[in-house]
């Protein structure tokens, strides 16, 4: 199949259209269920969970993470302030010199 990946993408917008923007984010094959409160986490998960179930959907616990406060995910780190961008790819950026020459510089 040519469109599975947009066909699942569209599947996970539709399944979970209530919670998509409140408490869960869906990327092509992977969601984030992020709380505004720790108290709050584990609802939110027993909600996608059945969510999930009422579709028959099936999830892999080898690509389950939980309980994290903050982690790379889709080359960018996910933390409590939101999404930021991944130090380890900026730093690159951060150190590349300036150009001493017109030669350097073309």
């Amino acid at each position: 199949m040519k469109n599975v990946r947009e066909t699942y993408h569209r599947l996970m917008h539709k399944n979970l259209q209530s919670m998509l923007g409140r408490n869960v984010q869906a990327y092509m094959d992977a969601m984030v269920v992020n709380s505004k409160r720790l108290e709050t986490h584990v609802t939110d998960l027993e909600e996608l969970f059945r969510t999930i179930g009422k579709y028959r959907s099936k999830l892999n616990p080898k690509k389950g993470v939980f309980g994290v406060q903050a982690g790379k995910f889709l080359g960018f780190l996910l933390t409590e302030r939101g999404i930021e961008g991944n130090p380890d790819k900026c730093a690159i950026i951060v150190d590349v010199r300036s150009p001493n020459n017109v030669k350097e510089l073309q």
